[in-house]
């Protein structure tokens, strides 16, 4: 086994020919992020761009919308519940809140490392942040201190919310799971089953469980309840022959509830945990799919092409990276499940 190298033998970044979103930021895009309540795109990157699009699935235009610029990379984003303003984590170590009516934003959270991580719980009207300090820290925007600090076993690597349910993803590969009826207490902690460094989390939409994405191109599919365990399993994907890919998104299809995973490979792909097998196997880029995500309906899918510093600082040459952000419009086929195959458990 070989952690690979990303797809060179790819012919284009856009292999499947879909839409690609004018004017993307000058360096790796760290985040994509669509409205609640509108078709508004919003990517973050290494640069400190943080840049809004509309999206006008009817006519096919992209346009830009907005932009503001940090002073260092901005690492997550999240939207508030009514889609007017974006939450912006990264290495200031601050939690921005742009206001996109005004264009104005304002310091609304503080860590002291990195935030990797954020998301707005709107059941609670509160903004949930991860860092590289070890803390989950919850915020009512009304205060300027957190309304809960949570230490964690380790640097906070992955991180989603289907509300009650929130999960978090270390470094030493653990897994703490948060019942947010009861946010300041652990309700399980494991240790990922899947053997190396966790990359991605992604939560039901039911809130029963949740997947774990690995830098060794494997995903495992976990339940919360104990007496759901048995139906606990793990699959490959994102591998080549010997070699392996990080899993690096997971996004759940807010219809049909089949999930995309986007990896190192240059890759996106489609599959359905209830059935247990791949919907749809896209055609790979030639650069790493670092996110993605879908928007309200799930009708449309965004994605990322850019380095993902998945192989070090020696295989990224500034004066020749591209950045792209593309738009696939999901067919029924890729992401509506289907029944099981006979003979399969």
């Amino acid at each position: 086994m070989s952690f690979g190298g990303f797809g060179s033998t790819a012919a284009s970044h856009n292999p499947n020919k879909d839409i690609e979103v004018p004017s993307p930021p000058s360096d790796g895009v760290s985040s994509l992020s669509f409205s609640p309540t509108a078709n508004y795109l919003v990517a973050t990157s290494w640069s400190g761009q943080v840049l809004c699009w509309d999206v006008q699935p009817q006519s096919g235009q992209v346009i830009p919308k907005a932009a503001i610029n940090l002073a260092k990379p901005a690492l997550c984003s999240a939207w508030n519940g009514d889609g007017s303003a974006v939450f912006v984590g990264g290495c200031d170590n601050g939690v921005q809140m742009w206001n996109l009516g005004t264009n104005q934003q304002q310091q609304v959270g503080q860590h002291q490392a990195p935030v990797r991580h954020c998301t707005f719980v709107p059941q609670l009207n509160m903004l949930v942040t991860g860092s590289w300090d070890r803390t989950l820290k919850y915020w009512d925007l009304r205060s300027p201190n957190p309304v809960h600090t949570q230490q964690l076993p380790e640097r906070v690597y992955a991180m989603d919310c289907t509300h009650p349910l929130l999960v978090v993803g270390t470094a030493d590969r653990d897994i703490l799971l948060f019942n947010l009826a009861n946010p300041q207490q652990v309700f399980k902690q494991i240790k990922s089953p899947l053997k190396y460094q966790t990359r991605s989390i992604s939560c039901f939409p039911d809130a029963t469980g949740y997947l774990v994405g690995s830098v060794e191109g494997r995903v495992a599919v976990q339940h919360v309840d104990d007496s759901l365990q048995s139906k606990n399993f793990t699959f490959k994907c994102h591998r080549n022959d010997s070699d392996v890919f990080a899993v690096n998104s997971m996004s759940f299809h807010p219809q049909h509830h089949t999930f995309v995973t986007a990896g190192s490979d240059g890759a996106y792909n489609f599959w359905d945990k209830d059935s247990k097998q791949r919907l749809k196997a896209m055609a790979k880029s030639n650069a790493p799919i670092p996110c993605g995500s879908f928007n309200r309906d799930g009708s449309l899918y965004a994605y990322a092409v850019s380095y993902d510093w998945s192989r070090g600082a020696a295989e990224h040459n500034p004066a020749t990276a591209k950045n792209h952000i593309l738009l696939h419009v999901p067919q029924e086929a890729e992401v509506k499940g289907r029944a099981r195959p006979p003979g399969r458990r």
